[in-house]
């Protein structure tokens, strides 16, 4: 009897773009399993990752601004969700694979720390060896999560987390969506966030950069993803128009040095970082503070310095400071 999964199977064979990546020909799994019988595979790394809980963690993890007081700033979950839909818009109305655009989405920034690029910048300044978000959301699926036995993701969904950042050159073209997708959608909220804090007024932004992608954050939205759309339709890339594409870069570069830069909007990182130095020392001479999923790490032949990297990385930005207020912060002497 043929199974659900064998019927969707068949039907991305006979509605995907050519270009797609079906799920039957998935380069598979680090390690063999049974298939299911109701989900293709890139569905079920979809619900691998939606249910892990490096997942649930990124809803307390900085996207930009640290610890900001009010409701609607993004976090590092919500970026993740917002570049899932940018993604899954993309993917749809090229008939590309849309649970594999939407699984590496979900992905991408799992191996973020807390305090965003900050704390990144502070593991990988520490560490010998080295630490960058990328190759640890791969890290943390492959190895940290269910107690150090990894989710056993597909070659596709991971490779494209790997090379999510401008740098990487994924294998498939869903990861070339989220590629684009993630830098759509953060400099997107990034301005969103900005003019909300007042850092910026949307009449700030230079005028032919309006002019060619926008005069507000929803119409540049738009306007990135209809050009994208466009331009990749019926081909074997994932590209934007000259023009547009050049706007996107002066929109970063604009964005870089009045919000990624602003002193107003870092004036906290610096603490941040120290922070994050500060309990890599403490832990790196206190192994048997951490939780004993990592230090079985270490049993299994792990460097201390990248299981201590592994266990302050994994924090929230929360978790992180009431951890340094614990270890660092004198408490009050109780008066009876």
């Amino acid at each position: 009897m043929t199974t659900i999964r064998e019927n969707l199977e068949k039907w991305e064979e006979e509605y995907l773009s050519p270009y797609a990546t079906l799920s039957k020909n998935s380069l598979g799994r680090l390690r063999d399993e049974e298939p299911c019988d109701i989900r293709p595979v890139f569905q079920r790394d979809r619900d691998r990752i939606l249910h892990c809980k490096a997942f649930r963690r990124l809803k307390d993890k900085t996207q930009v601004f640290l610890a900001p007081e009010g409701d609607h700033y993004r976090t590092r979950l919500t970026h993740t969700l917002e570049v899932s839909q940018n993604a899954r818009t993309i993917a749809k109305a090229l008939r590309l694979n849309e649970d594999l655009a939407e699984a590496i989405a979900l992905g991408h920034d799992l191996g973020h720390t807390p305090f965003g690029h900050a704390g990144e910048r502070a593991l990988d300044r520490v560490c010998p060896y080295g630490f960058e978000h990328s190759e640890q959301s791969v890290r943390t699926v492959d190895v940290l999560e269910k107690d150090g036995q990894g989710l056993n993701l597909t070659f596709e969904v991971r490779d494209g987390i790997r090379n999510h950042q401008t740098k990487g050159n994924p294998a498939t073209l869903e990861g070339k969506i989220v590629r684009l997708s993630d830098k759509i959608a953060y400099l997107h909220h990034d301005c969103d966030d900005a003019v909300r804090a007042g850092i910026l007024k949307e009449t700030d932004i230079p005028q032919d950069i309006r002019e060619t992608v926008g005069r507000t954050t929803g119409e540049r939205l738009d306007h990135f993803i209809h050009d994208i759309v466009t331009n990749s339709s019926g081909k074997n890339e994932i590209c934007m128009s000259p023009a547009v594409e050049e706007g996107l870069k002066k929109l970063r570069a604009f964005l870089y040095v009045n919000v990624y830069t602003n002193p107003y909007a870092k004036s906290e990182e610096g603490k941040a970082e120290l922070l994050v130095e500060t309990l890599y020392e403490y832990y790196l001479h206190h192994l048997d503070k951490m939780s004993p999923e990592y230090r079985m790490l270490m049993e299994r032949g792990e460097p201390r310095e990248r299981v201590v990297c592994d266990y302050i990385g994994a924090m929230t930005d929360r978790f992180a400071i009431a951890v340094y207020e614990e270890i660092y912060i004198p408490k009050c002497w109780p008066v009876k």
